[in-house]
């Protein structure tokens, strides 16, 4: 049996489905008496909330009219947190997804102490969201699906839109295994082995429709290299990385990592120099990957829009520092 608290709170979440239930299904759902039962009705009567009881063979219990919820008990840096999750949910996806995610937050902010939720609806009002591109819708049906069949390592089925080859711009159905979900820039990626295909592949869920659970458990395999986002990012074409250069930066790994790990891979190549692969969906977001870089660097790869970018920002700068 669960505590008196945990247990009233429960009580709680199951009287706000403003369902009428009956006495015996309720104390059996909370696993307690109905007598038991009773008197966490009257605890919660007592904190204010209005619930309603009815007697006899068909008596049950209501929430009556506006009951609200408690406030959340969190830590200041646990209510920052969750706003700026949710906040970066609603940057990262669209369409009913990232609308799903503004309307998460609203609610959290109604449930938050008055003082966290003064300070978090002043979050809201002074963050303004600039993105470099725009978020391809993902439904949020697929995302959940998605993600409790990698969870539970469960085989899917679903309906997937080709790019390239014979079957471009067709729907075609795959059955797989799902790995893990992946995030590079502002789009959801799918790693899986592909059962019909017996090898990796990755997905952009924004072109995956009616995924399936197939109740077939299997046992994970090993990802090749062991990084599941390392090999999605290296099996993106150019056209969807948009941009992709490296670079050989004259710093240790270590320091270079701090500064730049959230957005490229480094590799040491001996004490004093690293390499820099970096993937972006424009020019100029790689080009300020490599401006937050504070060492020099000799530039192995990359298109030649960076590179001019790059010129033209080298000569905007120096103009600026000689005019100081």
């Amino acid at each position: 049996m669960a505590n008196t608290s945990s247990r009233t709170l429960r009580l709680l979440s199951l009287l706000q489905t403003h369902r009428f239930w009956s006495g015996p299904e309720l104390a059996n759902r909370l696993e307690v008496s109905e007598r038991t039962l009773r008197r966490d009705v009257e605890r919660l009567r007592e904190l204010g909330y209005p619930v309603d009881s009815s007697r006899g063979t068909e008596g049950g219990y209501q929430l009556g009219a506006g009951a609200t919820m408690p406030p959340l008990t969190v830590e200041e840096d646990e209510a920052i947190a969750m706003v700026v999750a949710l906040n970066g949910a609603a940057q990262l996806t669209a369409g009913p997804l990232a609308e799903a995610s503004v309307s998460a937050l609203s609610k959290v902010v109604q449930v938050l102490p008055p003082k966290l939720r003064r300070r978090a609806e002043a979050l809201r009002a002074v963050t303004d969201d600039s993105p470099f591109a725009e978020a391809p819708t993902v439904h949020a049906d697929v995302l959940a699906t998605m993600g409790q069949a990698t969870r539970d390592a469960e085989r899917v089925r679903f309906s997937y839109l080709a790019r390239g080859g014979a079957s471009a711009g067709e729907q075609v159905r795959r059955h797989v295994e799902p790995h893990r979900l992946v995030t590079v820039g502002r789009r959801w990626y799918l790693l899986a082995y592909d059962l019909d295909r017996q090898d990796w592949r990755s997905f952009r869920l924004d072109r995956l429709s009616e995924p399936m659970g197939t109740r077939s458990r299997f046992r994970p395999r090993e990802v090749p290299g062991g990084d599941a986002a390392a090999y999605v990012r290296k099996g993106l074409s150019r056209t969807e990385i948009g941009t992709s250069l490296r670079v050989l930066v004259h710093a240790p790994k270590d320091e270079v990592e701090e500064q730049i790990s959230r957005w490229a891979t480094v590799t040491a190549v001996d004490t004093r120099t690293c390499r820099v692969e970096m993937d972006g969906r424009q020019a100029r977001w790689a080009a300020f990957g490599l401006g937050v870089l504070e060492a020099p660097f000799t530039v192995e790869e990359a298109p030649a829009e960076v590179i001019e970018l790059l010129g033209r920002w080298g000569e905007r700068f120096s103009a600026a520092a000689a005019g100081r």
